[in-house]
């Protein structure tokens, strides 16, 4: 799972890596009144950049990025970015930081790297901007170097990186690349500490303090393992303490994970098993459509939940096709068509559905759902998704 930025920001501190004073802002705060909002950010000195907190890019151009210069202008810019809807994210919290004299920025990150099973460093000096997009315009920008799990932090992996620095950066010091050196060690410590699949600064940047240059982690991400909830007891809570999207809320009431993807999408995709769902993702997406949200049944599911499931997923006024997979085994086939039918009853079926099953009961799955307006069944999951495509095309494409 990814952490919010103030929390990477957290355990960055935590871990002896060097950042600038930052606080943390919630919408409780603001209840509380314009001085304790002032208050909660007093160690920072102005002017400072107010960000919203919310798991999703573009965040500056929605407005949920702010520079204040007084006390005034940061209570106005909380107030004004907490409560904003980024993407369909509502904005809970802002982190307050002060602005950096930046002098040059680079991108550093540990990964858990699956090619190579091992932890893998990655620097681009082309800092600030989004890794995915410098690997696609300019991938001999991005050099790689693994840790070996035995040996962790040798010299030769910062000398490595600095010498790929003073490429680009001639005035690249002994001091900094000692910094640099420092750096890489707590980073692939925190990385092990908090069994990390990622942990990123972007940019990590050379900064200008008084007549002095250091390096400095200005913006971080990092993505934990899900299943070191166990191990990491304060991930627990921070899971407990975070917001979530509505319908994810009320599927879990039914056991259900519902999963917001992308909200440029429009199609909805149900099924029973996350290895089903991700097959559908990637085969919906390849066809140059997306989608908008999954929700995994889990197993055994009956009719009555398969209608609160159908419900649910379809409550998005922005969802416009619901594509539905299932391997009838626990989950039979029957008790899903008889779910979709039992939501047509109600009117909550109010979208084209095509569903393709397979397994226990099939036949009278196929026999239930055969009169049943505006759904279609496929044979296979690529006839299912090229169902899809034609029926988008039908309706004038809208959002892809």
């Amino acid at each position: 799972m990814d952490l919010m930025e103030y929390k990477a920001k957290e355990l960055f501190a935590a871990g002896g890596l060097p950042v600038q004073k930052f606080a943390c802002i919630g919408e409780t705060l603001l209840e509380s009144g314009d001085r304790e909002i002032v208050q909660a950010a007093k160690e920072i000195e102005y002017p400072v950049v107010v960000k919203a907190q919310v798991m999703t890019g573009g965040r500056g151009k929605a407005g949920g990025i702010k520079f204040a210069e007084n006390d005034a202008e940061l209570v106005k810019c909380t107030r004004e970015i907490i409560g904003m809807d980024i993407k369909g994210h509502i904005v809970h919290s802002v982190m307050v930081v002060g602005k950096a004299e930046v002098v040059k920025e680079f991108y550093l990150s540990i990964m858990l790297d699956r090619m190579t099973k091992c932890p893998m460093i990655i620097f681009s000096p082309l800092g600030g901007m989004e890794i995915e997009q410098v690997a696609k315009d300019t991938p001999e920008m991005i050099f790689k170097t693994p840790i070996h799990p035995f040996g962790g932090i040798m010299s030769y992996h910062t000398a490595y990186l600095a010498g790929k620095i003073k490429s680009v950066y001639p005035e690249f010091s002994a001091d900094l690349q000692k910094e640099l050196g420092t750096l890489l060690q707590n980073l692939y410590a925190l990385f092990l500490k908090n069994d990390c699949m990622l942990c990123e600064i972007n940019p990590l940047a050379v900064c200008k303090e008084g007549d002095a240059l250091h390096l400095t982690a200005l913006d971080g991400k990092v993505s934990i393992d899900d299943s070191a909830v166990k191990r990491q007891p304060w991930l627990a809570d921070y899971i407990a303490a975070m917001p979530k999207h509505p319908l994810t809320k009320e599927a879990e009431d039914f056991n259900f994970l519902y999963i917001p993807c992308d909200e440029g999408g429009d199609i909805a995709v149900m099924s029973n098993g996350s290895g089903m769902l991700m097959s559908c993702i990637d085969i919906i997406t390849r066809e140059e459509m997306t989608v908008r949200a999954v929700l995994d049944l889990g197993g055994g599911a009956t009719a009555d939940r398969i209608k609160e499931a159908v419900r649910i997923i379809l409550s998005d006024k922005k969802t416009d096709h619901l594509f539905i997979n299932i391997f009838g085994g626990i989950t039979r086939c029957d008790e899903v068509a008889g779910g979709i039918h039992k939501a047509y009853e109600e009117g909550n079926l109010t979208k084209p559905v095509i569903i393709r099953f397979e397994g226990t009961n099939k036949a009278k799955g196929l026999e239930i759902i055969s009169g049943i307006p505006g759904v279609t069944y496929a044979d296979s999951l690529l006839e299912g998704v090229a169902a899809l495509s034609a029926q988008k095309k039908l309706v004038g494409g809208g959002r892809k």
